[in-house]
């Protein structure tokens, strides 16, 4: 069954679920499940970024896995050009494997070490029967290389010689090679140092201008979120609870914890260091997240209605959020006030 495809993103996520079985005993009985990804709807427009940002455990690396079916979620659409990924058997969805893409924290994890680079890059086009001989593969990793801002004679070495910034670039110039319309990064500059993390960033963006590319771009680190994405999606134990444009997010956050992460991003400003945390405390297991808002029990900004309910995905400013000091449309309790509408 395929979507309407007239005026749509180029993916669309729809109330994805990702659990985790969690299995004791000598019997491996099964007394519970990791809520990974539980509930998550997102869209990605051809040739912008969409930035998913949140803690560590938050399960914005199994999106990113479920999306591209490396780990299958249990329920959940995921829309591609209208083609609903999830709904295909394997033979179907290989096509669509070499249009989805995906660029890993450690590179080095990624790449066969025994192979080099010439190979490496070219496997992908063997498999997708890119290029019309082995002369042309290699003219196309050369080309490929040079893209990524490394000498093409670097082909013929191996990964191990390569610096950490070269290796990310390879698994960069690794994905390109299938042609693909969207990359998932998974906290792609995360372990390299900041100047080597502003010239991936500046590559990404090159690319992305010349070549028209998507990307999901998933980070903890709210810092480089600003200069590369279009709209950014914040999770938390499994679910979003922000989404909206960029500038506008960081300019007026709408939920507490987004606004707890952008107080932790170092700033010269003593204005903003002296603003009361928004997040407290630890984060709960996604084996027991806690009933109600799930981030009620870190809120400063908690009311009884926090701790029995759900919140949907309110609109807040120019974007939404999952909090009901947002529900504008409860009566008796203004948008904003922390006694909490009456139920």
């Amino acid at each position: 069954m395929s979507a309407p495809a007239g005026g749509q993103p180029l993916l669309r996520v729809e109330g994805l679920r990702t659990w985790f079985p969690i299995r004791e005993g000598l019997m491996r009985k099964l007394v519970g499940h990791v809520r990974a990804v539980d509930d998550v709807s997102l869209e990605v427009e051809a040739g912008r970024t969409l930035a998913l940002v949140g803690e560590s455990g938050c399960g914005k690396t199994t999106v990113g896995r479920s999306i591209l079916r490396l780990e299958e979620p249990q329920a959940g659409r995921v829309w591609f050009e209208g083609e609903d990924l999830l709904a295909l058997d394997p033979a179907q969805l290989r096509p669509y494997r070499q249009k989805l893409q995906i660029v890993f924290q450690d590179p080095m994890a990624s790449l066969n070490p025994r192979m080099r680079v010439r190979e490496l890059v070219a496997e992908g086009m063997r498999s997708f029967g890119i290029g019309a001989d082995e002369t042309e593969r290699t003219e196309r990793v050369a080309s490929l290389l040079e893209r990524v801002q490394l000498d093409p004679d670097g082909m013929w070495r191996y990964p191990h010689e390569f610096s950490g910034g070269q290796r990310q670039r390879l698994g960069i110039a690794r994905a390109l090679a299938v042609e693909p319309r969207l990359l998932v990064l998974d906290e792609a500059v995360s372990a390299l140092d900041v100047s080597i993390q502003a010239q991936i960033l500046n590559l990404l963006g090159d690319l992305q201008q010349e070549l028209g590319l998507a990307y999901l771009f998933i980070t903890h680190d709210l810092s480089v979120v600003r200069y590369l994405a279009h709209q950014v999606a914040v999770m938390y134990v499994g679910q979003i609870v922000e989404r909206g444009d960029t500038e506008a997010l960081f300019r007026e956050p709408q939920h507490p914890y987004t606004r707890g992460l952008l107080q932790a991003v170092p700033s010269a400003d003593p204005q903003r260091r002296s603003l009361e945390p928004h997040v407290l405390g630890d984060v709960p297991s996604p084996a027991d997240p806690p009933p109600g808002c799930r981030f009620h029990t870190r809120c400063a900004e908690v009311f009884e209605r926090c701790s029995r309910e759900q919140p949907s995905l309110f609109r807040a400013g120019s974007g939404e959020a999952r909090c009901f000091l947002r529900d504008s449309g409860q009566e008796g309790n203004p948008a904003g006030s922390p006694s909490g509408p009456s139920v």
